[in-house]
């Protein structure tokens, strides 16, 4: 299935793109200028704790369509749709009885925030949201400024991240501009996103003793949050730009992925550079026991976590670092892996789908 056609009336004949403040003086003007173009039927970029997403009315298809277009996302890749309340989710899925008590613990440990559930839907959500599947993927926002403006809008909002289909997810808004410059009418500034990562994504199945949680897609809140409530296990399948099978939004195998190639190995020895040729290095924290830092003359070299090498803070730095290296002008990227723990995952995650292109 192709993306919606662009063009004018579908996100991407816009004059020019406003960006607005979103600090404590500038907030409510922001709130009323997003909600009122979503009421409208436009897209708005808006911050969340994860990335910046582009938002339009869920309830709304011909808001949806503009979005698919702006970000020329093919329409067998669904949306997320995010809820400014518990009640709100009434409105968009369908919970089943046997897996209420489970997905109730889960909202309570971690809404508002960075965990998305896979639901049956409603028939309020139109079928270009979820991509013609009978689930949809629903989460609440911690970020104050998106959840004021679903709650000033007064209806769930279908946000995917705010760049180009397949690019390098946008965590301030002027990577929105570098992506969406001229496709949408407003991005409204709320400063860096604190995650950097986006939503993990679960699905949950009951069991015969505990219910099963599959991880979709790994990412801020950890397989080792989510044992707490069931058995875990992590979705291996991915899916090569084709339809079939997907359960979910970012299942795509090539994804998150600058214009520079990127190169991921096992170990530094793997790298052989080719003659003549500029590479950058993405650093974990710059460390030299690693085996990367002497492995090459970098051109440019980034770290995640300098020195520190903490997990949380390479999540929260790995789009920007991504893009800094790709507007570098280099032949190729190679990207340092990190540990698979924790947020390693996640990011591990990002990074081999960054490289499949």
């Amino acid at each position: 299935m192709a993306c919606p056609a662009a063009g004018r009336g579908l996100g991407t004949g816009v004059a020019d793109t406003r960006i607005i403040p979103a600090n404590d003086d500038d907030m409510k003007e922001a709130v009323r200028g997003a909600a009122g173009l979503l009421a409208q039927g436009e897209v708005v970029a808006l911050p969340t704790e994860t990335v910046y997403g582009l938002a339009a009315d869920a309830f709304n298809a011909d808001a949806v369509a503009r979005v698919f277009a702006a970000k020329e996302r093919p329409s067998f890749d669904p949306l997320i749709v995010h809820v400014s309340s518990k009640e709100e989710l009434k409105e968009v899925a369908e919970v089943p009885a046997e897996i209420e008590p489970v997905l109730n613990k889960l909202i309570a440990a971690f809404w508002p925030g960075p965990l998305t559930f896979v639901l049956p839907k409603t028939s309020a959500v139109p079928d270009l949201v979820t991509s013609g599947l009978p689930t949809v993927a629903v989460r609440q926002s911690s970020n104050r400024i998106f959840r004021a403006i679903g709650r000033e809008l007064g209806r769930p909002i279908a946000a995917p991240s705010a760049n180009r289909f397949g690019r390098i997810s946008p965590t301030a808004a002027g990577a929105v501009l570098k992506e969406l410059e001229g496709r949408i009418p407003l991005v409204v500034d709320g400063g860096a996103c604190r995650d950097g990562l986006e939503s993990t994504i679960i699905r949950i199945e009951p069991g015969d003793k505990r219910p099963e949680i599959r991880i979709l897609r790994p990412g801020p809140v950890t397989k080792k949050e989510l044992q707490n409530f069931g058995r875990v296990k992590v979705e291996k399948k991915r899916l090569i730009d084709v339809p079939e099978g997907a359960e979910a939004p970012g299942q795509l195998a090539s994804h998150y992925a600058p214009v520079t190639p990127l190169l991921l190995f096992d170990k530094a020895e793997d790298f052989r550079p080719e003659p003549g040729k500029r590479y950058g290095l993405m650093s974990y924290k710059g460390d030299p026991k690693a085996g990367y830092l002497e492995r090459h003359e970098w051109a440019l070299v980034e770290s995640l976590s300098p020195g520190s090498g903490k997990l949380p803070e390479a999540a929260v730095r790995l789009f920007h670092v991504m893009r800094v290296l790709d507007e570098a002008g280099l032949d190729a990227i190679v990207a340092e892996p990190v540990s698979e723990t924790g947020l390693g995952q996640a990011i591990m995650d990002r990074l081999r789908r960054a490289a499949v292109a």
